[in-house]
C-alpha cells in the first residue's frame, strides 16, 4: 500500500476515535458541569473517554510515520465530520440537513487540501533547540488563552488544539528519530521531545475536557481548525514539507481550506446543544429521586391555643 494513502486510512481511524471521545468528554461535562479535575478522576466514564483517545493518538502517530503533517493534520477535520452523526445519535435526534451540507463542504475542501499536500514521507524532523522553541512559544500561547475571562469555552478550545498540533509535530520527530536508525532510539533528544509530547497531549486533554462545559460544536470546531493551522505551520516553516503544484496549488489549498472552514462553521451552527441531563446533584432530581419511606415525619398540626375570651394571639 501506498505511504500516504496507508496515513489518510490511518488518519481516518482516528478521527473516528477522537471523535467518540469528545462526544463521551461532553456528555460527561454537561452532566457535571461544576466538576472538578479529582471528581473527574473518579469516574469510569472518563476513564474510558481518555482510553479512546490514547487509542486515537496511538493511530494518529503511525499515521505521522508514514504521511507529512500537511496531509495527516487536515484529515483531523473529520472528528468533527464524525461527531456529528455520532452525537445525533447518542441524543436520539436525526442528523439535519444543514448539517449534512456542513458535512460536504468540508468532505470537499479536504480533497482540495490533501491533492496539494500529498508529499514524500517525511524525514526531517525538528532539532533540539527547534522542538524547545516550538515547545516554549506554544506554552506561552496556551498560558494567554487559558486565563480568566470572557468565553472560555473557545478559548480553551483553541488552546487544547495548538497544544494538540504542537503534540503531532513533536510527535513526528519522535517517531521518525526512533524508526530511521540514525540515532539511538533512546537517545536525548528522543526522550526529550517524548516529554514534551506528553506535556502537551496531556494539556490538550485537560482543556479539551474544560471546553465542553459550554456544548460540543463551537469548542470542537475550534480545536478541529487550531490543530491542524499549528501542525501546518511547524511543517511548512520547520520540517521543510511543500505543497504540490506551485502557486496554483497553494490558490487550491486556500480554496480547499476556506471551504473546509465554511463547512466546521455550518456544522457547529446547526449542531443543537445538548440537553442538561438531570443527575442526583440537581435538586429538581434529588426531590423525585426521593423514596416515601425516607421522608421525615412532619409535626401534627395542632390549633393555635387560645389566650382570650376573643381567640386573638396578642402581638
Amino acid at each position: 500500500m501506498n505511504a500516504t494513502l496507508l496515513a489518510v486510512v490511518l488518519s481516518l481511524f482516528s478521527a473516528v476515535a477522537y471523535a467518540a471521545a469528545a462526544v463521551a468528554q461532553e456528555r460527561l461535562a454537561s452532566r457535571s458541569p461544576g466538576a472538578g479535575l479529582l471528581r473527574l478522576l473518579g469516574r469510569g466514564a472518563w476513564w474510558w473517554s481518555v482510553g479512546l483517545n490514547a487509542s486515537a493518538a496511538l493511530l494518529h502517530v503511525v499515521a505521522l510515520r508514514y504521511g507529512p503533517l500537511t496531509v495527516v493534520q487536515p484529515l483531523g477535520a473529520l472528528t468533527l465530520v464524525a461527531a456529528v452523526p455520532l452525537g445525533a445519535r447518542v441524543a436520539g435526534r436525526r442528523v439535519g440537513a444543514a448539517e449534512w451540507r456542513g458535512t460536504a463542504y468540508t468532505l470537499a475542501g479536504l480533497a482540495a487540501i490533501l491533492v496539494t499536500a500529498s508529499g514524500p514521507v517525511p524525514e526531517d524532523v525538528l532539532s533540539a533547540p527547534e522542538a524547545v522553541a516550538v515547545a516554549g512559544a506554544t506554552a506561552a500561547v496556551i498560558g494567554l488563552l487559558a486565563r480568566p475571562g470572557t468565553r472560555p469555552g473557545l478559548r480553551h478550545a483553541t488552546a487544547s488544539g495548538f497544544a494538540s498540533g504542537v503534540a503531532s509535530a513533536l510527535t513526528q520527530t519522535v517517531t521518525v528519530a526512533a524508526t530511521d536508525g540514525s540515532a539511538p532510539m533512546l537517545s536525548v533528544q528522543v526522550i526529550g521531545v517524548a516529554l514534551l509530547v506528553a506535556a502537551f497531549a496531556t494539556g490538550g486533554l485537560l482543556l479539551s475536557q474544560t471546553a465542553y462545559r459550554g456544548g460540543l460544536g463551537a469548542p470542537l470546531a475550534m480545536v478541529t481548525l487550531a490543530n491542524p493551522t499549528a501542525a501546518a505551520v511547524i511543517g511548512l516553516a520547520l520540517l521543510g514539507e511543500r505543497l504540490q503544484g506551485g502557486p496554483a496549488g497553494v490558490l487550491l489549498a486556500l480554496a480547499g481550506a476556506g471551504l473546509a472552514g465554511w463547512g466546521v462553521v455550518l456544522l457547529t451552527r446547526a449542531a443543537p446543544e445538548p440537553a442538561p441531563v438531570p443527575d442526583e446533584d440537581h435538586p429538581v432530581a434529588a426531590v423525585l429521586a426521593l423514596k416515601p419511606e425516607t421522608a421525615s415525619a412532619e409535626p401534627a398540626l395542632l390549633p393555635r391555643p387560645t389566650t382570650g375570651p376573643e381567640h386573638l394571639t396578642p402581638l
